[in-house]
């Protein structure tokens, strides 16, 4: 996401390159530090207060860069060319995919650290499920199997691309809500910026 967000052209930067560089450095330095620890309390408390900073800090970075994309679109849009505009455009949804995923990560159930220790629990269960996945329904893999990242990163993915739940469903308000601003922002940007873009490839 940190090269995403330098990549974009300058006029649909916020601020200059180092702070974009200094926000991903802020979010994988606990991360480190919980590789290096063993996991211990103290740094994946840390960790997880980060992360949540960091997925709102990129969330709201990624809906003001779509709204300067936006703007210029509609206001300058013959000095904005196709590549450009697709670029831009295709940065923005990638970095909404891995952000809400991150983002769907840690919230369902706590967190990855207490589905991992309810799953090594005698019964099993966590808090309260933010999303129901397909494989629970299987008696021989429900009780054992939680979702690992890639779920999560297929669940923003498809919410990204379809606009809706396609495997996963929301149990939750707070993952509906979640959901609804990543199918809209994703809805933004692919409708307004990839259509505009090819309009202008086949002018």
């Amino acid at each position: 996401m940190g090269a995403l967000l330098v990549g974009l052209p300058n006029r649909f930067r916020l601020f200059p390159v180092g702070l974009d560089c200094a926000l991903t450095a802020a979010a994988v330095l606990p991360l480190l530090a919980v590789g290096l620890s063993g996991g211990r309390q103290p740094w994946l408390r840390i960790e997880r207060r980060l992360l949540w900073g960091f997925g709102a800090a990129v969330m709201g970075l990624g809906a003001a860069n779509l709204t300067l994309l936006i703007r210029a679109m509609l206001f300058g849009g013959d000095r904005l060319s196709a590549i450009e505009l697709l670029a831009s455009g295709g940065a923005l949804w990638v970095t909404n995919v891995v952000v809400f995923a991150l983002t769907y990560w840690h919230a369902d159930r706590g967190g990855p650290e207490v589905r991992l220790r309810a799953l090594g629990s005698r019964t099993g269960f966590g808090p309260r499920p933010d999303w129901h996945f397909p494989q629970q329904d299987f008696a021989e893999l429900g009780a054992l199997w939680r979702p690992s990242f890639l779920d999560y990163l297929f669940l923003a993915y498809c919410t990204a691309t379809a606009f809706s739940p396609t495997g996963a469903v929301p149990l939750t308000a707070r993952a509906q809500l979640l959901m609804l601003a990543q199918s809209a922002i994703s809805l933004v940007t692919l409708a307004l910026i990839a259509a505009r873009a090819i309009n202008i490839l086949g002018s």
